[in-house]
């Protein structure tokens, strides 16, 4: 069981990150952990998992919890055993069966007899047999880091595992061995991730913000029901609110229109009446001073009612705040792009695919590149985009104007603020405002323009991206997209999504998210 109780944490420029959160996790439960990038899940797992220490509350837990982080550059000069903290264990094993009993190597290895059958188990099942455990782990692929630790898993056998974004880097058949162990695992789990097929097996999910954590009794699909429930009601509020507002506005001028009709006559009929001048002032004062606080009474009202709406709207979902507006592909949908005739692609003497590549890449088409790690697909987008020469095969290749987006979209040069980014691709000569109106609409807002793109998150990033794309003077007829949801939280992978069924162009897309593709209509696929 995991208790956590009034947890925050701060920054060390003293910015607190989140405050007074608190939830339980009980036995044998399987829990997702969702929220907006930024808002401290990472930080709270490395909380739970003894690496930082929280700014104030406490955590009670019955065991320490075994952690499979998201990130693995800490790890790069260790060996596997090191990094999985099994080396003393077994060294120590080795030492005894080879006759050397001592004190200390029994103390190491703690009784723990099978640990060389659990490590070999462990890795058959997540098929790194050919790894040596004691490489370094600088020599993985990021896949392989990620199985390392999922390895470890099966070698601790802990009661509680804490996992953060464990499917990125994976592929399809990875990512189903993922799926069943944690179907199958007795032990408690807590999983941050956007892997929505994966948060789909869990039963419990809980919902982060700053200031507290909401309990949903059931998997993700189940929270987006309910979500979408409280966002329908919020619209309704919103749609209120707006209507309360129009009829303060009209009240408003209905009221001082006329107020000035009631003193324009009664300044007429004091003229008729030869009131004194000294009078009349004072009687034009009284009613400017009636005037001026029946304007200040429904300023007052109409501020409040705006600040509500203010309010409410900010809590909308920010799908529901942005519009894209891509301009269409001057491409006839069904044009021949790119075909590929018996091609390969040799480094030094090996070829990379086992079989010549034949395919065809329409005007249109929406298409993924399958395979397993290190199957070449980076390689063959490169030959899609010209960047590579073959030498066995031929293409037939029409010139098209394509952009390659890769996961951290490095297309956005770091140096530059977010304004002068977006000016870069403003090459139908659009006004200042109207750049910063776009802007606006993908949710860059005044005290953003001047932020530097090195500053932004994954999710800001990818908005960023589509938001240039929608200022240039015609979009790209080919856009590939390499992983595009690995560093993107839920909220964002639906505002891309969302962006993408826009988009009529051709579409190319490396991923092993098999919702996102669907959701993205993707029709074939090139599978190597």
């Amino acid at each position: 069981m995991l208790i956590i109780q009034n947890i925050s944490y701060q920054h060390e420029n003293k910015d607190m990150l989140f405050q007074n959160i608190n939830f339980t996790v009980n036995n044998h439960d399987k829990t997702a952990l969702v929220g907006n990038n930024g808002v401290g899940k990472s930080t709270l797992l490395r909380i739970i998992s003894g690496e930082l220490k929280p700014f104030s509350g406490q955590i009670i837990q019955n065991s320490k919890p075994y952690f499979v982080p998201q990130l693995f550059g800490q790890f790069d000069n260790l060996s596997i055993t090191d990094a999985l903290q099994i080396k003393d264990k077994i060294n120590s094993l080795k030492e005894i069966l080879e006759g050397v009993v001592t004190e200390e190597n029994l103390q190491l290895l703690d009784n723990d007899w099978t640990i060389e059958e659990r490590c070999d188990k462990a890795l058959s099942y997540w098929n790194l047999n050919d790894l040596d455990l004691n490489q370094k782990m600088g020599t993985l692929s990021g896949g392989q880091k990620t199985k390392v630790f999922l390895a470890g898993i099966i070698i601790h056998e802990p009661d509680f595992i804490l996992m953060d974004e464990p499917s990125n880097h994976l592929d399809f058949a990875t990512r189903e061995l993922l799926y069943e162990f944690i179907k199958s695992t007795s032990s408690s789990i807590l999983v941050v991730s956007h892997d929505r097929t994966l948060l789909n097996i869990l039963n419990r999910t809980l919902e982060m913000s700053k200031n507290e954590v909401i309990v949903y009794g059931g998997n993700y699909d189940f929270y987006r029901n309910q979500k979408k429930i409280m966002n329908e009601a919020l619209e309704q509020d919103v749609q209120i609110k707006e209507k309360e507002l129009r009829k303060a506005k009209d009240k408003e001028r209905e009221t001082i229109e006329r107020q000035n009709k009631l003193d324009s006559r009664g300044k007429k009929k004091q003229e008729k009446s030869g009131v004194a001048r000294i009078m009349m002032n004072t009687l034009r004062n009284n009613a400017e001073n009636s005037s001026s606080k029946l304007k200040d009474v429904h300023a007052e009202k109409i501020n409040t009612i705006s600040g509500d709406l203010r309010q409410l709207r900010s809590n909308l979902p920010a799908i529901d705040q942005i519009k894209f507006g891509f301009n269409n592909s001057t491409f006839h949908k069904g044009k021949m792009l790119f075909k590929a005739n018996e091609i390969n692609y040799s480094y030094g003497n090996q070829l990379l695919w086992q079989e010549n590549l034949n395919f065809e890449i329409l005007s249109g088409d929406r298409l993924v590149l399958k395979g397993l790690n290190g199957s070449g697909k980076t390689t063959l987008v490169k030959i899609i985009l010209g960047e590579l020469k073959l030498e066995q095969g031929n293409i037939t290749s029409l010139e098209k104007n394509a952009m390659y987006i890769d996961q951290d979209y490095s297309l956005l040069q770091n140096n530059l603020k977010i304004y002068e980014q977006a000016q870069l691709f403003n090459d139908c000569g659009l006004e200042e405002h109207d750049v910063k109106m776009r802007l606006n609409r993908f949710l860059f807002a005044q005290n953003d323009w001047d932020k530097p793109c090195n500053n932004l998150s994954g999710g800001e990033r990818m908005r960023l991206m589509l938001c240039c794309l929608t200022i240039s003077d015609e979009s790209p007829e080919i856009i590939i997209l390499d992983e595009p949801t690995n560093n993107l939280d839920i909220q964002n992978i639906e505002i891309l999504t969302a962006a993408l069924n826009e988009y009529n162009g051709t579409l190319i897309v490396i991923s092993h998210d098999h919702l996102f593709l669907n959701q993205i209509k993707i029709e074939k696929s090139i599978e190597l």
